[in-house]
């Protein structure tokens, strides 16, 4: 049966991941701001595969959906703990980087509180009216196999991204990605030799939890990245200052070029591992390694070319890009820390015509994040490629939702001029070298 939702909405959001969800604890609080937010997963679950005991983010609890545009927020983790009965607990753990884990159950806590969130309903299609003047999107419940039709002025797109899986992987058996670990972590274990390709925070994490079995389970463990070594996620102070808006503000203006290879310079600003982690694993290596010679091999600068499948056997041609040699490698099973790529929905085929698209395909991102020329249709961690490295990081995301909410409402909502940062990216420009010149210029008595 077909529902007709004869409503307007200000703004439909589709996928409720923590940006989406920031958003709606944002919007919560703003009278006559109407938004509705849809997800096709009937509960939220926060990289499930990834959820390692122990494990934890990489940005401090600040970074939470609300506190950096707005601490006041009810629904900031601070509350959460609060009301968890938590708050001196975490006090006294003395440690700000919160446990996967504890982000996940905050974000339920959340959800919880929020009614426009809908899970399992998916988004199907999306046209625009023009006797409306808004969107239409056509809405399947998942459970119930009804389409529904809402109506709404403006989009939010926050549907993820979906793990990458090589070209040369996509035919083979015995392969995860680390999206899918503790899913299929027990079969991994029952294998004689297993490989980790990739040389970021999740291969990492994977490999110590792996480590932590090898006495028991026996199995040759094996780590490969392309990379030319395994290195930490740069974290200094004046480096942190580059995850800020004002550097987002230069990176943007900055000619498309220029900015695809800055991304591919600043990996380690956001694809390393942490410190501690590293250490972490090396330590564990070398106490394991006094009682017997570990079945371990740790291989870097060496990119994965093909892998074939012989009787579950797989065979992994490798090219060392250093010695210029191509080398190979046998194992039972393959995990693939191979990262993530961004999808277009099917959905969006029908709007595809008001979206600004780059030479290569991608979103054209505009400053405030919408990707259409009238500032209707917005992305959520779509614009590496246009707003730089810090596209993912939990820590912009209130303030990439404070910005969308100043577009969506026309008014600043929230203060958002002030300038963050004690170091300048750009040349000064003419004025601000002046204003430098008398400074400096200036005889100090004491």
């Amino acid at each position: 049966m077909n529902q007709d939702r004869s409503i307007t909405y200000d703004f439909a959001a589709i996928g409720i991941g923590p940006f989406n969800l920031g958003l709606a604890a944002l919007t919560q609080p703003i009278k006559g701001l109407k938004g509705i937010f849809f997800d096709q997963k009937e509960t939220f679950e926060w990289h499930p595969g990834m959820m390692i005991e122990g494990t934890h983010l990489q940005v401090p609890f600040m970074a939470d959906l609300v506190t950096m545009a707005d601490p006041t927020s009810p629904y900031s983790f601070l509350n959460y703990c609060k009301q968890a009965g938590r708050l001196y607990n975490f006090y006294i753990k003395e440690n700000f980087y919160l446990l996967r884990e504890e982000y996940n159950l905050y974000c339920k806590w959340v959800i919880d509180q929020l009614e426009q969130l809908h899970f399992g309903q998916r988004v199907e299609q999306i046209k625009y009216s023009e006797s409306r003047a808004c969107y239409k999107l056509t809405v399947l419940d998942v459970n119930e196999q009804n389409y529904h039709f809402y109506y709404a002025r403006k989009l939010v797109f926050g549907t993820g991204n979906t793990p990458y899986i090589p070209e040369t992987c996509k035919g083979i058996q015995n392969k995860t990605h680390t999206a899918s670990y503790l899913r299929d972590r027990a079969e991994i274990l029952e294998k004689r030799s297993i490989t980790i390709i990739g040389g970021g925070q999740s291969a990492a994490e994977v490999f110590i939890d792996l480590l932590q079995e090898i006495d028991m389970c026996h199995f040759e463990l094996n780590w490969i990245t392309r990379s030319s070594r395994y290195f930490p996620l740069e974290y200094s102070k004046l480096t942190l200052e580059m995850t800020s808006s004002d550097y987002v503000d230069y990176f943007h203006q900055l000619p498309p070029k220029k900015r695809d290879w800055l991304i591919q310079q600043q990996k380690s600003l956001y694809k390393g591992i942490n410190f501690d982690l590293i250490n972490e694993i090396y330590d564990l290596l070398y106490a394991k390694s006094l009682k017997n010679k570990l079945p371990i091999k740790i291989l870097s600068c060496s990119d994965m070319q093909q892998v074939s499948d012989s009787d579950g056997r797989l065979r992994i041609k490798l090219f060392h890009h250093e010695q210029e040699k191509e080398y190979y490698h046998d194992t039972d099973y393959l995990i693939l820390a191979s990262g993530y790529e961004t999808k277009i929905p099917s959905f969006m085929q029908p709007i595809r015509d008001r979206i600004k698209w780059d030479e290569k395909g991608r979103f054209a991102v505009n400053r405030n994040y919408s990707i259409d020329a009238n500032h209707e249709i917005f992305v959520q961690n779509g614009e590496l490629h246009t707003h730089g490295f810090v596209t993912p990081d939990l820590g912009m995301g209130a303030y990439r939702n404070a910005y969308i909410i100043n577009e969506i409402t026309g008014k600043e909502y929230f203060d958002l001029k002030q300038q963050w940062t004690f170091q300048h990216f750009g040349a000064l420009d003419d004025q601000e070298s002046e204003v430098h010149n008398e400074l400096a210029s200036f005889n100090y008595t004491y």
